[in-house]
């Protein structure tokens, strides 16, 4: 296997102060590694130029202004130009540990794979609502560690905020569709019809921010709702019970509410045992009360969010036999 060179593609939009956090977090790095940074601005009228100036003599990096297309041809775009042989692709929404790429090309070095996803993970300056949502996203009792919470590394799908890609599988893939969000799950799938294997860097996390409010929240859960079902029929073999969970979870639990009304109350007190359970992981685990008082709301708009997305999606796809562009339009850009 011939020497690994690392190329970081962030596409952004709109973003220069996330993008200044990002590019002061690798001045951070530890390791002697060459690599780049490819920061593609992905037709923002608030542009990142001027801040990239300010690291261009700290940094290899090179910055290109394209029309709006979206992060995923954004990215591809990015590969296109970039240098290296292996690409790790980054949300704008991110900060690097010192120890990132150490970790990655420690792994690669002894193990290698032409596709691998890092989990996330909530740095300790965010704010209480951006843990709030970290957990909610990346417990195991919440989405059952889909987003690298488990140990389980084999045929991960990598998420685009924390992705690697080689060249090889780039070229063979033709990089992200024009789907979003759920470009990354679909690459992933056609690498694996491709022949490609990926997996799981546990060690290889990053501190993602999330830049959203409440009702931000809510709808990119309800759009990952509506994605999945769009995926299940281009991938039929990645359909799964489990993503019938939220929606399940989302009847049961406004059944359970009306049952109680005829004083059927154990329902309710086996979501009330779930979400005392949950409350009680998130006090651990961050150590603030008003944290795991917002991550049971997290939790309920999650489960909410994405079940009605799924259950609305599925309706218009399988009941009623309709396209997913001409009837999600805001789900696909035009490239």
């Amino acid at each position: 296997m011939k020497t690994i060179t690392f190329s970081f593609i962030i596409p952004v939009y709109n973003r220069p102060d996330e993008i200044k956090e990002l590019l002061e977090s690798f001045l951070n790095f530890e390791g002697q590694y060459n690599y780049e940074i490819v920061i593609i601005e992905d037709g923002s009228t608030e542009t990142s130029e001027h801040v990239v100036e300010q690291f261009m003599d700290q940094l290899n990096i090179s910055y290109y202004f394209k029309p709006n297309s979206g992060p995923g041809d954004s990215r591809n775009y990015g590969m296109q130009k970039a240098k290296g042989n292996y690409y790790i692709i980054l949300d704008s929404d991110v900060l690097l540990p010192s120890n990132y790429l150490i970790e990655v090309d420690k792994f690669l070095e002894t193990t290698y794979y032409d596709c691998f996803g890092g989990p996330d993970a909530a740095h300790s300056s965010f704010t209480n609502l951006q843990k709030a949502i970290n957990f909610a996203m990346t417990s195991f009792i919440t989405t059952g560690g889909i987003r690298g919470g488990k140990q389980k590394v084999e045929d991960f799908q990598p998420r685009s905020f924390n992705m690697g890609l080689s060249k090889k599988a780039f070229l063979a893939s033709g990089g992200f569709g024009k789907i979003h969000p759920g470009e990354d799950p679909d690459l992933s799938l056609r690498l694996h019809k491709l022949g490609f294997k990926t997996t799981l860097i546990q060690s290889a996390f990053v501190y993602h921010k999330r830049r959203v409010s409440w009702s931000k929240f809510y709808k990119q859960v309800n759009k990952f709702g509506m994605v999945r079902p769009i995926l299940n029929q281009w991938h039929p073999s990645s359909k799964s019970v489990v993503y019938w969970f939220p929606t399940l979870f989302s009847l049961g639990f406004i059944a359970s509410i009306v049952m109680a009304m005829f004083h059927i109350n154990l329902p309710l007190y086996l979501y009330s045992f779930y979400l005392i359970l949950a409350f009680v992981l998130a006090l651990i685990s961050n150590r603030s009360l008003s944290v795991a008082f917002q991550a049971l709301l997290a939790i309920i708009i999650q489960f909410f969010g994405y079940g009605y997305g799924f259950l609305k999606s599925t309706f218009t796809l399988v009941v009623l036999g309709k396209n997913p562009e001409e009837s999600f339009p805001h789900l696909f850009f035009k490239i």
